[in-house]
């Protein structure tokens, strides 16, 4: 049972996840309301030259996924890509403090807007920690293998945050 949480994704996150387990069920039973901007919903399927990952978008039906473009404030409109600002924006807006980003300086806009931030990597060790059978070592040489790229500093780290030594 999902606990009671929302987060807003960005494409990253999702396209990571979908690379490191072949499907976004985790999202699913973290939390109980995932919403996903409209033009993350583009990128993901239009916007995306190779197309991997929008099968499996397309099947979660369950995702909030936004249909009318985010009304993005200039200074996030200028400063960021349109995902990673409509992640943001609708996250104030709609008072979730919880947003999923990987890229830095999307996360970093985020933290100067007062959010909470986690990333596709955040995100496996909390479904790990939650029961979730994911052997993070084997996710991240998923995403490795799909052109995502992870530094092996970061990979150490989330190892050792994992449980796993």
């Amino acid at each position: 049972m999902p606990e009671s949480r929302k987060i807003v994704i960005n494409t990253g996150p999702l396209i990571s996840l979908i690379a490191a387990l072949g499907n976004l069920d985790v999202l699913k039973r973290l939390y109980s309301r995932v919403i996903v901007p409209f033009e993350v919903c583009r990128e993901i399927q239009t916007d995306n030259s190779t197309r991997f990952g929008a099968a499996e978008f397309a099947s979660a039906s369950w995702l909030e996924k936004r249909t009318v473009s985010t009304d993005l404030a200039p200074f996030l409109r200028n400063a960021l890509d349109t995902g990673e600002a409509s992640v943001i924006q609708i996250a104030m807006d709609e008072h979730i403090p919880l947003v999923a980003i990987d890229e830095t300086f999307g996360r970093r806009m985020a933290r100067l807007h007062g959010l909470r931030i986690t990333g596709s990597l955040g995100i496996l060790i909390k479904a790990k920690r939650e029961g979730f059978s994911v052997d993070i070592s084997d996710a991240i040489r998923n995403m490795r293998n799909k052109g995502i790229w992870i530094s092996p500093d970061l990979e150490a780290q989330i190892i050792k945050e994992s449980g796993k030594h």
